[in-house]
């Protein structure tokens, strides 16, 4: 069980340590832990999640809780049943963009709150490694309902969110056999000024075509080619359990998400003039800039779904987005949705009939190196090193999130790996050759251990 209890879900490989022995034993700790309540499941495409989701959810009736069975969902889908259905909490099965033998679970509280280590996943851990032996005898069990036909309903609310469609737009939609091709089709069937070039829309957890990552350059490329194969005026590609989804523009480019998330800010704060919008620490110098010059109030938040989530929650944002691909919505819950970033876009190219590279062009105005992992046995005596030596050079730190030192013209964040002994280091500037020469001297002094 070691090491699957992390900061935001629990996830592992299956069948060990993940299986449904444990998955049961998980749902009977987590049931024990709400105390009361209805509990919300539905679980993705891969092979083990139906056993996986009835183990659990025999665990949590067990503890006394009732549960509301949906079946088949994406993430998002699950964040709004959530809500929808008014329960005390939900479970999504899933791990998300990680390869067909993993598995796991994201929790929510009512109204679709995230609970991330701190906030309950911690305590759910110490109570199943506390059942060394055998759980305690089960009490009055819970009653179970299955309702059928969530999926519509779900379609019907995010169709509340597109704006009248006043031209046609070809797209190109990459669902990595995940679990986008659950709904996709449907929302393309609901919109016939829409064409889509589908890639990958079958169902498969073993995830047969490329990995459910659009992070990685490699897991775009197919997207991108058939942008401009079919002459589509965008293209988009989904994760694992569609709560993120990454954009390319006419050209085939891809569009880095911090940049995304400054663009859409231009139409989410016409709407909601003087609106919060949030950033990674990972994004760009350009999203706070941008949404300063239209307005707005930029908010800087730690990298992981569940503190921007809660960050939301607490500054009152409209809109947020990560480095990663995740964008998150007031109107859904301040949750991440990556059918609405899709739809977010869509409504955008309905006003804005310039192409989309033309849109994005004045955003890539600073370097990045992207995030680069280093492999360092002291992670605290490296940070501390570098923390000195760039202070001393007039440098502003900060610990928000691992080390951010801002030089002025370039800046740059170290964190630490939940999982390994990794540092992760993301470096902008604004020329490209201070950021290479910046990078150079930076990876020196990590790799020499500070």
């Amino acid at each position: 069980m070691a090491g699957i209890f992390k900061a935001y879900d629990i996830r592992g490989t299956v069948p060990d340590p993940l299986n449904p022995e444990l998955a049961h034993r998980i749902g009977r700790a987590l049931g024990e832990w709400l105390k009361q309540g209805e509990v919300l499941v539905s679980h993705d495409m891969r092979t083990h999640s139906p056993a996986l989701s009835a183990a659990l959810v025999q665990g949590l009736r067990e503890a006394g809780r009732d549960v509301l069975c949906i079946g088949l969902g994406s993430t998002p889908m699950n964040y709004w049943a959530n809500q929808h259905y008014g329960v005390d909490a939900s479970v999504s099965v899933t791990a998300s963009h990680n390869a067909g033998q993993y598995n796991g679970f994201k929790i929510s509280l009512e109204q679709a709150k995230p609970v991330g280590y701190d906030t309950g996943i911690g305590e759910i851990e110490a109570l199943v490694n506390g059942w060394t032996s055998a759980m305690p005898a089960p009490r009055p069990l819970g009653t179970l309902r299955t309702v059928e036909g969530a999926l519509e309903l779900y379609m019907d609310a995010m169709d509340q969110h597109l704006a009248p469609l006043t031209r046609p737009l070809r797209i190109a939609v990459d669902c990595a056999n995940g679990m986008g091709g659950h709904f996709i089709a449907k929302f393309f069937e609901r919109h016939p000024e829409l064409t889509a070039v589908p890639l990958f829309w079958e169902l498969d957890g073993t995830f047969p075509n490329h990995e459910a990552d659009p992070l990685k350059p490699e897991n775009m490329e197919p997207v991108c080619h058939a942008v401009t194969a079919h002459g589509c005026d965008l293209g988009a590609a989904f994760d694992g359990d569609a709560d993120r989804c990454m954009f390319s523009d006419e050209q085939g480019q891809s569009i880095p998400s911090d940049l995304f998330t400054a663009l859409m800010a231009e139409d989410i704060l016409k709407a909601r003039p003087g609106a919060t919008i949030l950033y990674d620490l990972r994004s760009s110098k350009v999203v706070p800039e941008t949404v300063r010059a239209l307005g707005g109030t930029p908010v800087r938040g730690r990298v992981g779904h569940a503190f921007m989530k809660r960050l939301m929650r607490e500054t009152g944002a409209v809109f947020g987005g990560e480095l990663s691909g995740h964008y998150y919505f007031a109107q859904c819950a301040s949750t991440d949705s990556g059918l609405m970033a899709l739809i977010t876009c869509i409504n955008r190219l309905q006003h804005n009939t310039a192409p989309l590279s033309a849109q994005v062009a004045p955003l890539r105005k600073y370097f990045p190196t992207g995030e680069i992992n280093f492999r360092v046995g002291d992670i605290q005596k490296v940070l501390g090193a570098i923390q000195a030596t760039y202070t001393a050079r007039g440098g502003t730190a900060d610990h928000l999130d691992g080390l951010t030192i801002d030089l002025g013209d370039w800046w740059f964040n170290l964190r630490a790996s939940n999982t390994e002994p990794l540092l992760r280091l993301n470096l902008e500037a604004g020329t490209a050759q201070k950021r290479d020469a910046e990078f150079a001297a930076l990876k020196a002094l990590i790799q020499k251990g500070g």
